[in-house]
């Protein structure tokens, strides 16, 4: 989810959901022990609980990288080891580390020993067309050795070579059958399932028989599962109408535009908010027009909210 789910995303995805756990797109060692940590790092106090994903392969950087995100505030430190990118896997980390199981080991003893919050990993059932399960079990047993108790599925392999990211989030088959066998085998671990959830219902499903679902495009796509989903987990527990979301969401929006976050970042993760609504195309269409953007500033949202017939 680079360049999805940054801090507004978050924001936005928080107004929706308020017991969800939110987290960071995959940020490299190198981006923040190099470059502008602030600008990675920074989040609203709103989006707790927020964990910080890394993607790196040295243990050192990566200790130092979790330490500072642990100063920084946030409440899980997760390595990924799922991200088939070209650009993960010239930086040998992301779903490569699948094929080194000790350095990840490694990595995840050096991040518990820089920091007190939750150490989790995130990693894919296998590596290319390799669909043997003891290899995504043994990868497992060596991190539950090293001490790591979370653990969050993308229930297909990583191909490596010949694949895009895209087709690496839709071509592999899904395996959820695995994800299953690994929770009776750890059952004193916790077990997050990935991929291919885009159904409330089954969602709910595989919470029941799994200790979460971790949503990534759907929520980019239709931000309102989130919604949904948390009004059935919680009846009892009243949510803000989308009027009141909208309210709160424009007054963030106004109060980031005013310190220069540009209009097209602060809107593009509402924009597939209304899918299936009525007018929801005129939606998209005014928050996707930079002169329109341009022109009215924040105000912009209220004008495409009544554009909602």
């Amino acid at each position: 989810m680079i360049d999805v789910t940054d801090r507004h995303c978050r924001y936005f995805h928080r107004l929706l959901a308020p017991g969800a756990r939110l987290y960071t797109e995959m940020i490299t060692t190198g981006a923040l022990m190099h470059g502008d940590a602030g600008r990675h790092l920074d989040f609203d106090p709103a989006e707790h609980p927020v964990a910080l994903q890394l993607g790196g392969s040295e243990p050192d950087a990566l200790a130092q990288s979790a330490r500072l995100g642990e100063r920084w505030g946030y409440d899980e430190i997760n390595l990924n080891c799922g991200c088939p990118s070209e650009r993960v896997q010239r930086g040998a980390f992301g779903a490569c580390l699948m094929a080194e199981p000790r350095l990840v080991a490694d990595c995840v003893r050096a991040m518990q020993d820089a920091v007190s919050v939750p150490v989790t990993v995130k990693h894919r059932l296998g590596l290319d067309y390799e669909e043997s399960y003891d290899f995504v079990r043994d990868f497992v047993g060596i991190l539950y050795d090293a001490g790591c108790r979370v653990f969050i599925v993308h229930a297909r392999n990583a191909v490596l070579k010949g694949l895009s990211p895209k087709d690496n989030r839709e071509k592999p088959p899904l395996r959820y059958a695995d994800a299953v066998r690994l929770k009776q085998d750890f059952p004193e671990a916790a077990f997050v399932l990935n991929g291919g959830l885009a159904d409330v219902e089954a969602c709910l499903d595989w919470m029941e028989r799994l200790d979460g679902v971790m949503l990534g495009r759907a929520a980019w796509h239709h931000p309102d599962i989130l919604a949904e989903i948390s009004r059935r987990l919680a009846p009892g527990q009243p949510l803000p109408e989308p009027e009141a979301v909208l309210e709160a969401w424009v007054g963030y929006v106004t109060a980031q535009h005013a310190r220069g976050v540009p209009l097209h970042i602060l809107v593009r993760g509402m924009l597939g908010w209304r899918t299936g609504q009525a007018g929801a195309r005129q939606w998209r269409r005014i928050l996707s027009d930079p002169k329109q953007l341009r022109a009215e500033g924040p105000s912009v949202l209220r004008r495409a909210w009544q554009a909602l017939a």
